[in-house]
């Protein structure tokens, strides 16, 4: 079976390409190029032995994406990752974000209706919470007024999907991620974040191998037990490992709803600096670090209820926080070498 990958060169996509391989579908990748390198490609060949069919496609061109779904017209399913990920940089360029996460979902989505049937795999985000009020977060938990567009984009698209999901042949899951961190065991793919990080754990990476002089820990009078923010950190190859099982049951039409929602994370959650502990005894090293203030827009706490996914899709993370701390370093090291 035919599967696209949307934005299939960045960070999870890159994994979730080398976790479909595995399992034997032919996989089409498009990107375009904006947040990755062609070099991708070599690395997931590298571990799958097989190099994906690409083609470079700005899916924010409509006429430009009609022509793609007329040229591959037997894609079975689709994942959809394709979209601008920066919590701040949506702050500061709302209209890019909308532009580039909405129109891109609907210029895709809008080529599935023609479909007699098609299966859409959504990549969402734990930011629809917003700052739940109940710890861990079920997929119950209210959709809030996001805080910034990206996390609005994410919203704005779920909703999209439910809305076409009613009338049209597409059946579609939305996966809500926590907090993707670490590389693939290989060290041929890992995070590449152009620029300076935007997340926590590449930036201690590129801290811890003297790239930046110290990390800013953003607030140590949140309510939490020892101050700083709380996230459920889950290893990218578990969550890429949830996408294939979660289009398999879409292609096996085991789903019980047009729609179905599922939190991907461990279930965890962890400090700031708890992470930045287990960065220094998985690497040996001292992170240099100081505490500023909060940064506008963050939430104190998310981890995930994730028994919905345990007992609905049969998978669970199974990698610690040590193990993706280590893959992330790992990788920073390989990649300055």
């Amino acid at each position: 079976m035919k599967i696209l990958v949307t934005g299939g060169l960045g960070f999870i996509g890159s994994h979730t390409v080398v976790e479909l391989q595995n399992e034997g579908f032919e996989v089409l990748v498009v990107d375009n190029l904006s947040n990755t390198s062609l070099n991708v490609l070599d690395g997931i060949q590298s571990i799958t032995g097989k190099i994906p069919a690409f083609e470079k496609l700005d899916l924010r061109e409509k006429e430009k994406v009609q022509d793609f779904f007329k040229r591959h017209h037997d894609i079975s399913g689709v994942i959809h990752f394709a979209a601008s990920k920066a919590v701040g940089e949506s702050v500061e360029n709302p209209l890019l974000y909308y532009e580039n996460n909405i129109n891109a979902l609907v210029y895709v989505l809008q080529e599935l209706q023609k479909k007699p049937e098609a299966n859409f795999i959504f990549s969402s985000s734990c930011t629809v919470y917003g700052q739940a009020e109940k710890m861990p977060i079920t997929e119950n938990a209210p959709v809030q007024q996001p805080i910034s567009p990206y996390g609005n984009t994410k919203k704005i698209g779920e909703e999209i999907i439910i809305d076409v999901t009613k009338v049209t042949n597409i059946n579609a899951i939305l996966l809500r991620y926590f907090n993707p961190i670490g590389a693939h065991p290989s060290t041929e793919i890992g995070e590449l974040p152009i620029g300076v990080p935007q997340n926590l754990v590449p930036f201690i990476t590129q801290t811890g191998f003297g790239l930046r002089k110290e990390l800013a820990v953003y607030g140590d009078d949140y309510p939490t037990p020892d101050g700083t923010a709380v996230r459920d950190y889950i290893h990218v190859v578990d969550l890429a490992k949830a996408h294939v099982i979660a289009l398999q049951r879409l292609l096996n039409k085991k789903n019980t709803a047009k729609v179905e929602t599922f939190n991907l994370g461990t279930g965890t959650g962890s400090s700031v600096l708890e992470v930045i502990n287990t960065f220094e005894k998985v690497s040996g090293k001292k992170l240099p670090y100081k505490i500023v203030g909060r940064r506008e827009g963050d939430i104190t706490s998310a981890y995930a209820n994730t028994d919905k996914a345990n007992t609905v899709l049969g998978w669970k993370a199974k990698s610690t926080l040590e193990e993706a701390m280590a893959s992330a370093w790992k990788w920073e090291q390989k990649i300055r070498s």
